[in-house]
């Protein structure tokens, strides 16, 4: 129910259009909704057992006939993706930080007459069937591979996220930015690393300009995207550089977050009693002693629909030097 959205879904289904010309409201908002449901049972399909769904999903507002309403999209998505076959999991809200004074919407001071201000998005997590199951012996050293940190774990899956800032993406100007609704490339990166390995194929139904592509770049995953909008796709490749780019950088921050917390909690006296071998850092519990980070080698466009990113381990050195305080674990 945003209205740069309407001409799409109307050629999705012309009933979009003669409803919202005929200010029906909710008519309009549950026939656009069919149209997603379309892609959730497809989803569905495709995923393997034990796999995660994740929608990110903000409600809509808008005044259609005189009168102002909330369109609570994340209910209407939670109910298509249950009919789909899914099942719903802990879902999380991104509250998006704000610089505008202007904490409501409506007529100022005067009560009855105003709105409250909508900051926050849903993130939805599903789940296709049961828990993953990782069988073999390589399957479970890639699991353990793909490990994060144990505060990254205590950040990650809260269920409310304000640390991801609402930042634009670097659009260019004109119809691409105009018809884009990218999120900020973190939301994904994060998401991609609480739940899949490295390795895995991501998917992302809405690709857009291709920020959830250009997140599994940075993540060392794979990832297929699908767009109708033609005019996006020659955002997508540098998006898929800047992503790629990132795996190093973000890495190494990752590193460097991690050696502040280790030196915060050493100083408190607190003891660290274990090691991860593979990046010689200590680290909180016996999960993270295997984890490994990935840099980008190589990244070549093999066709217009297609790149071919490949990943190396980031040597030990090449990580960040460690402090004086975390040379040795107590």
């Amino acid at each position: 129910m945003i209205q740069m959205w309407d001409a799409l879904f109307a050629d999705l289904d012309g009933q979009v259009a003669v409803h919202l010309e005929a200010d029906e409201a909710w008519l309009a908002w549950e026939a656009m909704h069919k149209q997603l449901d379309r892609t959730y049972e497809e989803a569905f399909r495709v995923l393997e057992p034990g796999c995660f769904a994740v929608v990110n999903m903000g409600d809509a507002t808008r005044t259609i006939a005189g009168d102002f309403q909330l369109f609570p999209n994340h209910a209407r998505v939670i109910q298509g993706m249950l009919k789909a076959g899914f099942s719903p999991l802990p879902d999380i809200l991104w509250r998006k930080p704000t610089n505008s004074p202007n904490k409501f919407m409506g007529s100022g001071m005067l009560p009855a007459g105003a709105y409250v201000t909508y900051e926050h998005e849903y993130i939805l997590v599903f789940r296709k069937g049961s828990k993953r199951v990782f069988s073999t012996d390589a399957e479970k050293r890639n699991r353990r591979e793909s490990a994060f940190f144990w505060e990254e774990r205590n950040r990650w899956f809260s269920d409310v996220w304000q640390d991801v800032a609402g930042a634009g993406q670097d659009l260019p100007a004109g119809e691409a930015r105009s018809r884009s609704a990218a999120f900020p490339i973190r939301i994904p990166w994060r998401i991609v690393q609480m739940f899949s390995v490295y390795g895995d194929t991501v998917l992302d139904p809405f690709l857009g300009t291709g920020t959830t592509m250009a997140a599994a770049a940075a993540s060392g995953r794979n990832s297929v995207g699908f767009e109708l909008a033609e005019s996006l796709l020659d955002n997508v490749e540098a998006l898929l550089r800047f992503g790629a780019d990132r795996a190093s950088v973000w890495a190494k921050k990752r590193v460097s977050d991690h050696l502040e917390f280790i030196d915060a909690r050493m100083a408190l006296g607190k003891p660290i009693r274990y090691q991860n071998a593979n990046m010689d850092l200590p680290v909180m519990t016996r999960q993270e002693q295997s984890m490994i980070f990935y840099e980008c080698a190589t990244m070549v466009q093999s066709s217009r629909y297609e790149w071919v990113i490949r990943h190396r381990p980031i040597p030990e050195g090449q990580l960040l030097p460690r402090s004086s305080n975390t040379q040795h674990a107590s």
